[in-house]
This record gives structure tokens, sequence and C-alpha cells, in this order.
């Protein structure tokens, strides 16, 4: 009897600490972000990989962006970053395309930017294979050369995953951020853009935390 009582008493001067740490949590699954049923894969296991998924004709991406940019830079060596395009939609894809060609190019530093103020910014009609081959033509990368990433292999099954991850993770608005492919941020979950970076500071410490703990 004695015994039972001291675990009662235990039990109850428990609860209240465990429900002070609780609602100390600044922010809460269903809440501030989502927990995904069904996680994307990453292809790093050894890093918290924080994912923007964006599109390069959205001008809320076009405003998050040099708000991401200069947190990115903040960044502790065990996480990383990388950008999603969000294939949902014909030119949408067609703008996915264009990203995963810089990248197959080399020429993403010198075309991610011009691409995303004359999409965002600008509103040009670039939409469609050979639209975008003459812009990218106008700022020194070869047509040609431009024309065969376009229609590679690799360049499309970039595409294709890149579709997949997106319905996977039910995105249905950019920008959205993927923490570890668990957790989805979005600024409406957030109630910000500028929360957005907070609630992702808190689940890469989250991660952190569960992934030293094990």
């Amino acid at each position: 009897m004695v015994k039972h009582w001291l675990l009662g008493v235990v039990f109850a001067l428990l609860l209240p600490a465990a429900a002070q740490a609780e609602s100390a949590a600044p922010y809460k699954a269903g809440d501030q972000y989502e927990v995904l049923d069904y996680p994307i894969p990453v292809q790093d296991q050894s890093k918290i990989v924080v994912t923007e998924v964006f599109w390069y004709g959205c001008p809320h991406c076009y405003h998050f962006r040099p708000m991401i940019e200069a947190w990115v830079k903040t960044l502790p060596p065990d996480v990383e970053f990388q950008m999603l395009p969000a294939a949902l939609g014909r030119t949408w894809t067609v703008h996915a395309h264009a990203f995963y060609t810089e990248k197959a190019l080399g020429v993403f530093d010198k075309m991610h930017d011009v691409l995303f103020d004359a999409l965002a910014r600008d509103h040009e009609p670039l939409d469609d294979e050979n639209s975008l081959a003459k812009f990218f033509a106008q700022h020194g990368v070869d047509e040609q050369k431009f024309r065969q990433a376009w229609e590679s292999f690799g360049v499309n099954a970039e595409v294709q995953q890149a579709a997949s991850k997106v319905r996977g993770a039910m995105i249905t608005g950019v920008p959205t951020l993927l923490v570890d492919g668990k957790y989805k941020i979005t600024g409406e979950s957030a109630g910000s853009q500028e929360n957005m970076l907070k609630v992702a500071d808190f689940l890469i410490k989250k991660e952190r935390e569960a992934r030293q703990s094990k």
C-alpha cells in the first residue's frame, strides 16, 4: 500500500511538470507544422536536410528568397539546404525542367536569380522549351547544349522525382519547407514567412536531439 501510495505521489508530481514542458514548446504539430504520414526520403541521412519547395513564377517565393538566403548562411554544419521545384501543373513542370537543366549544365549560380527575376518579378512569357532556350541563349548559355540537357534522361528523371516528392508530401502551395522529409511548414501554418524559418529552427533542434538520444 505504501509503495503504491508513493508511486501515486510521484506520478502526480510529474504530471504538472510534463504538462508545463509541453505547454512551453513554442510550436506544435498540427498547428505551426505538420508531421508527414509518409516521410519523404532524403539522400544524405548524415545531415538534417531542409528543403524549400518553390516555383520560379511565385511572387511569394520571390519575396521569401532574400530571407531564406540569409538564413541558409547561418545554418550549422550538420544541416543541409536543398531546393525542390514544385511541378504542380504544366507551366510549373516546365519551370522545374528549367531548374534541373540549369543544374545539369552547371549554370545554376548564373541563371537561377536571372530566371527568378524574369518569371516572378517581370512576368516574362517563358513557359516552354523554345522560349526558355532562347532566354538562356541571351544570357550566354549555348542553345544546343541547353536543348540537349533539357531532353536528357537525367533531367527528365529529376523532374519526375520532384513531382513524386511533391505529391508524396501533399504540397498544394509554395513556398513550403520540409525538414528532414518528416515535417512540413507553410506560411499559413507558421503565420508568416519569417515564422516559417523560426519553426524550421525549432524542428532542426528537435531532430538533432532525437538523433542524439538514439
